[in-house]
């Protein structure tokens, strides 16, 4: 069987195929040298590895595994998700132009705003859930960058990556998709029209929280805006080292697994959540109710997700006592991971717009009715 006819479990599960060649190990082997030998003749043994700061094999192994689940050309690692951001970002010269979906993960638009100020960036933040709104802001000026989140965090907004395709056009722009709450199993960002898909690796695609990293995958590997990204992640030494790129590796092997168990979990709490009497509302992109439910219907296979977001009623108070009540979701920032965690986003993003009684759920792969259970009994006091 070719390796394009594999699937994506078969993919993850074998780590692309990766064996140990020194020892026949079918566990991918960590070398944490920071410098690489040369021959008596000063040729590099061997002539990819010069230096641990350029790259390392734990961090290829990861890009191959990647690229092969994205569709992708080619893949970079990096040291978190942000690093990975930045990396877009510095392509966009002094004084340029950018668009921005608003409303997505706070620590993205506060860095891409800093960012933009300090450069003489001109940024345009747009609903690009309005896939109207969007194409006008593409078609008002050129731009270099088209930058939206599919779902977003916290609100699951769906963006029409196809007509996000259309509308960065009008701009000669490159669209970038943060696909980090849709993981490589659920969307293809690149198939559907993505010049560069990122993720925050720290989330699902290593999912036991005890990894920072972030991705790029991109469908044209001689594209300008890559190759720029490519070099400045060498000269400027951002690459993630073995240690964590070796771990992430491991974490992906059982990443369809996760998912599926995750997607099937979340759907079911976010069902049994919009008929429960102490919540006003629940976004989540599986719900029909969802004002973006046809087009994650259309654009995501397999599953929604496994973040959802709920507004308790009662306010501030009501979401903080049910969130302090919860016994199995960890209090504690992040998402992704097998564990189920509960934030309170006011508190993490306060004069954000975030309401003071919506409460963030990721979805672990514990037993369903354990967490129903929790939710029910927090919810009720």
């Amino acid at each position: 069987m070719k390796r394009n006819d594999l699937k994506p479990a078969t993919i993850a599960a074998q780590a692309a195929g990766a064996i140990d060649p020194a020892s026949g190990g079918v566990v991918p082997p960590i070398q944490p040298s920071t410098t690489y030998v040369r021959d008596r003749d000063y040729e590099l043994v061997n002539s990819d590895n010069v230096y641990l700061r350029s790259h390392n094999e734990p961090v290829r192994l990861g890009e191959a595994i990647l690229s092969e689940l994205e569709g992708a050309e080619a893949t970079q690692l990096f040291p978190s998700g942000m690093a990975a951001i930045a990396a877009v970002f510095r392509t966009v010269p002094n004084r340029g132009r950018v668009i921005v979906q608003s409303g997505i993960y706070w620590g993205t638009t506060k860095w891409i705003r800093d960012f933009c100020t300090r450069r003489d960036i001109t940024l345009v933040e747009v609903e690009a859930s309005d896939a109207a709104l969007l194409r006008r802001a593409c078609a008002e000026a050129p731009a270099q960058l088209v930058f939206v989140e599919t779902p977003s965090n916290p609100w699951l907004k769906t963006v029409d990556i196809h007509a996000a395709r259309e509308s960065a056009d009008l701009s000669d722009a490159t669209l970038v998709v943060d696909s980090t709450a849709a993981t490589p199993l659920l969307s293809k960002p690149l198939a559907l029209g993505a010049d560069i898909v990122m993720h925050s690796a720290t989330k699902a695609i290593n999912g036991h929280s005890d990894v920072l990293g972030g991705v790029l995958s991109t469908r044209n590997k001689t594209s300008p805006v890559w190759e720029a990204i490519c070099i400045d992640r060498n000269e400027a030494g951002a690459v993630m080292g073995p240690f964590e790129a070796w771990l992430l590796v491991r974490g992906m092997r059982t990443l369809p697994l996760r998912v599926e168990r995750m997607s099937r979990n979340a759907m079911k709490i976010a069902e049994h959540l919009a008929q429960h009497p102490h919540v006003e509302q629940v976004f989540y992109p599986g719900l029909p109710s969802h004002p973006g439910f046809e087009l994650a219907q259309a654009q995501m296979q397999g599953g929604y997700g496994f973040l959802l977001s709920v507004l308790v009623r009662g306010g501030r108070e009501a979401a903080l006592a049910t969130a302090g009540r919860l016994n199995l979701f960890h209090r504690a920032t992040s998402l992704g991971g097998v564990e189920s965690l509960v934030e309170h986003r006011h508190t993490i993003e306060p004069d954000t717009g975030i309401p003071e009684n919506l409460l963030r759920l990721s979805i672990g792969i514990e037993d369903v009715d354990d967490l129903i259970a929790d939710l029910n009994q927090a919810l009720l006091g």
